[in-house]
């Protein structure tokens, strides 16, 4: 999958699939995107190359520790986040950046509890009122590329 930033100054290319990609309606990704939510593919950091530099922006996040989010200089649009839990290793890939967003759609709907109330969400992906256990959702191949990527993190 590819894409860019709305000026072109910025492309990439995911040379994975995604790991899994979370819709999260949390009220801080509804007042981050200035949408009614934030639609993310976590993929490993080595599997995304990006052509043109970023502008990196650290802002906080819900969790307190922050999030660093990769922009075009250019065009200031967000392309991809980096959170505290996995670091750099770990790239969450805006979806709506993909020149085809339709060929990545949410693996799960997460922080519901706050969706807003017109948005009508599809029965047959998971609908969490909050957060939830990675065992119980994600694909086993999903959770051993998560543990391998975690072996390369430094203590």
């Amino acid at each position: 999958m590819e894409g860019s930033c709305t000026c072109g100054a910025v492309t990439y290319k995911m040379t994975h699939s995604s790991i899994f990609t979370h819709c999260c309606h949390c009220t801080w990704c509804q007042r981050e995107t200035g949408s009614a939510f934030a639609l993310n593919a976590m993929i490993e950091t080595e599997n995304l190359q990006v052509s043109g530099a970023v502008e990196e922006v650290v802002i906080p996040s819900h969790s307190g520790k922050g999030q660093t989010i990769a922009r075009c200089p250019t065009c200031k649009v967000a392309l991809y986040s980096h959170y505290a839990g996995a670091g750099r290793l770990m790239a969450f890939v805006r979806v709506g950046t993909l020149n085809d967003p339709s060929t990545c759609s949410p693996d799960i709907h997460i922080y519901t509890s706050t969706k807003l109330a017109w948005l009508v969400l599809d029965p047959s992906v998971p609908i969490l009122p909050e957060s939830y256990d990675r065992k119980a959702y994600w694909p086993q191949a999903s959770l051993d590329r998560r543990l391998a990527l975690l072996a390369k993190q430094p203590r």
